[in-house]
């Protein structure tokens, strides 16, 4: 892609407009806490307190509104308390000291090095450091300094306190993550019936693992409809692909196919009712003709083998999926999260490991966002406009790991901030409001800002430069000494973000062929483990399990990869589109094909196959080396994988499934070096 296309494509996507469901009772709480803390900050302190308190509400409801699985009233009291550090160290310093420059490199590097714990954590850090610039400004004393900080953190404690007080759809998020896993399964068996190799993403399963994550003070309250559901429907998606495949299931056509699709629409019935039940904390309600379709009693004889004993297991883990559902069943031992002060340590250990990484996203991230501020902040100040900060703030703000978020959240802020500091301007110029009006109408702004937050970033720029307009007014600077120079240095702090990322970049591009090789050394562990199981049937199933994991979070990471080099302003570099989407293909069906695999694993006492020992090394190993293959742009050769099954087929196999699904292994593992003949060639 061209600069020129790409800079067309970002700046399209940081303009639109989506229409999102609108949560206004969470947005009507956030901005109660604002007027709450505003309220007392001005009748108790005045004007200049009330700004640095405002900032303090505001942002700490901003965090509760982060995609993160951890409880609301933690992410807004470390976002008052972290904003609440920052200005009282700020103003220690000194905003004209070259100290000042030294602490807004070392804050700005800190939460740039933050995204390595996550994205909500990065978007905190990066916030705070950006709101700094604007808060240390305020205070006129230490001691003042202190009682900024002060009320600052007093907001963040004011927005948690309202969290608990007045909760808003208890287990919201987590009840909508694990319906929407059970939704996905349930469109997947509809599909089956039509399609019966259709393709499954796996995402709403991880986000729903991601959400049942929980604290062990958490897991004491959970709601018990929340409790192992996500677990059967994970079991569940495979019984539903070996029981539609052709290959291991029935054939395409006939009295067998017509039950499978019976069955496989019952399903669908009974996954989106405990769906719906769960979304909407009621009991299940389950149509009659479903529970029929599950309980007749001819299945046994339509039905023979593997295909009989999936839609046996099918029957029993759908009355499961119902009995959770009803809150009445037996769910696993949850997944246990840390808490805060626990996380505190491992985030510092993921940053500090992250330094010695020169070359990834985020370092070179961290080393553009010190660079970036501390030039903005130079040059907002040698400009004879005033208001330095503006411009150091709003790079801070855009600027994120990937190409495409920074240009297009940089070209949205700039849209954003020329809307809103325009309406602002109308209303100061039409009512010449006093302290207590532009209170007010910041409230008001903020109350917008949480309502039409996930419309879009232009808006949210939007609603905040009028917030941040106001809320400056009402401690006494005129509208006439911001706006001008704000749009100015707005405009001006977005283009250092854009023009960093061109000169010191971090391309996905030239990483997709690591990405693509890490898949399939993931996806080889796990189609190993599964035949290994059929060797030792007595053996655990911990291993897959968590070779399952590990091959969806590379499969996630290889597409995230894929979609950031799509919209980057590079040529490729050994892997071309059509080669990219013929090795997901293949490494996609070699995931299915194991997973069909896994949904026949035998049981403890059922006779095992020796021969599938030999090859589930054979694959293990000839899978790393392949992978090797691949990063280093060679073709990756499976000879070893066949030595294997040609030994198998010399002493027998008592098992048909796990031989098909081997045979259908290799012809992926095949697929995928035909797709990388074209584009795979020693290094120059």
């Amino acid at each position: 892609m061209s600069w020129l296309r790409a800079l067309k494509e970002t700046a399209r996507s940081g303009l639109r407009v989506e229409r999102r469901r609108l949560e206004p009772l969470v947005a009507l709480r956030g901005a109660a806490g604002l007027a709450i803390v505003v309220g007392i900050s001005l009748t108790l302190f005045g004007p200049s307190v009330a700004a640095s308190s405002a900032f303090g509400a505001f942002q700490g409801a901003i965090a509760t509104y982060q995609r993160s699985w951890r409880p609301r009233p933690v992410l807004a009291l470390a976002s008052g308390l972290s904003l609440a550090i920052s200005t009282f160290l700020g103003y220690l310093v000194g905003t004209h000291s070259p100290f000042f420059l030294l602490l807004l490199a070392l804050w700005t590097f800190l939460a740039g090095l933050a995204w390595a714990v996550g994205p909500t954590v990065g978007v905190i850090a990066s916030s705070n450091a950006a709101i700094m610039l604007v808060t240390v400004t305020l205070p006129s004393s230490l001691v003042e300094a202190a009682g900024h900080a002060g009320m600052i953190a007093f907001g963040g404690v004011v927005q948690a306190a309202l969290v608990v007080l007045f909760p808003i759809r208890r287990w919201g998020a987590q009840r909508d993550a694990l319906a929407d896993a059970l939704a996905a399964v349930a469109d997947y068996a509809r599909r089956l019936r039509h399609d019966p190799v259709a393709p499954f993403d796996p995402e709403p399963l991880m986000t729903a693992r991601l959400a049942a994550a929980v604290t062990p003070r958490e897991a004491r309250r959970r709601p018990a409809e929340l409790h192992g559901a996500r677990g059967v429907a994970e079991r569940i998606r495979p019984v539903l692909a070996s029981l539609a495949d052709p290959a291991l299931g029935v054939p395409l056509e006939g009295v067998e196919r017509d039950r499978v699709r019976e069955l496989l629409a019952a399903a669908a019935t009974v996954l989106d009712g405990a769906a719906r039940a769960i979304r909407n904390g009621e009991s299940p309600a389950i149509p009659p003709a479903a529970a029929a379709a599950l309980a007749t009693p001819d299945t046994g004889a339509v039905l023979t083998g593997p295909a009989r004993r999936a839609a046996a297991r099918l029957i029993a883990l759908l009355a499961d999926v119902v009995e959770m559902a009803r809150g009445s069943g037996t769910g696993a031992e949850p997944l246990l999260r840390p808490t805060l002060p626990r996380l505190v340590p491992l985030a510092l250990r993921t940053m500090r490991d992250e330094l010695g990484r020169r070359r990834s996203p985020v370092f070179r991230h961290a080393v553009r966002v010190c660079a970036v501020a501390t030039a903005g902040y130079l040059l907002g100040h040698v400009l004879p406009f005033g208001h330095g900060y503006w411009a150091p703030m709003a790079s801070v703000m855009v600027m994120r790991p990937d190409f495409s978020l920074t240009y297009a959240r940089a070209v949205a802020r700039f849209g954003g901030t020329l809307v809103g500091v325009a309406l602002a301007t109308g209303i100061v110029q039409l009512t010449h409001p006093d302290t207590g009006l532009s209170a007010v109408i910041a409230v008001a702004c903020a109350f917008l800002a949480y309502l039409l937050m996930r419309t879009g970033y232009a808006v949210l720029s939007g609603c905040v430069s009028a917030y941040v307009v106001f809320l400056l007014g009402m401690g006494g600077l005129q509208w006439t000494q911001t706006v001008p120079d704000r749009v100015f240095l707005t405009l001006i702090g977005g283009a250092l973000a854009m023009v960093s990322y061109a000169v010191y970049p971090a391309w996905e591009t030239p990483r997709l062929r690591t990405r693509l090789a890490d898949w399939l050394a993931a996806n080889g562990r796990y189609a190993a483990a599964v035949i290994a199981h059929y060797a030792d049937p007595g053996r655990g199933s911990d291993e897959v399990r968590q070779a399952l994991l590990d091959t969806r979070e590379a499969r996630i990471a290889w597409q995230e990869a894929l979609d950031k080099a799509t919209h980057e302003p590079v040529r490729h570099r050994g892997l071309s589109r059509s080669t990219a989407e013929e090795a997901d293909h293949a490494l996609s069906q070699l995931g299915r094909t194991a997973m069909l695999m896994e949904a026949h694993l035998p049981d403890r006492d059922a006779v095992p196959v020796p021969a599938a020992a030999k090859l589930a090394d054979a694959l293990r190993d000839a899978t790393e080396q392949g992978a090797k293959a691949v990063r280093e742009r060679r073709v990756p050769r499976w000879d070893e994988v066949e030595r294997a099954l040609d030994a198998w087929d010399g002493e027998g196999v008592p098992d048909r499934v796990v031989r098909r699904g081997a045979g259908l292994v290799l012809h992926c593992l095949d697929d995928l070096s035909d797709a990388l003949t074209d584009t795979s060639s020693p290094n120059p």
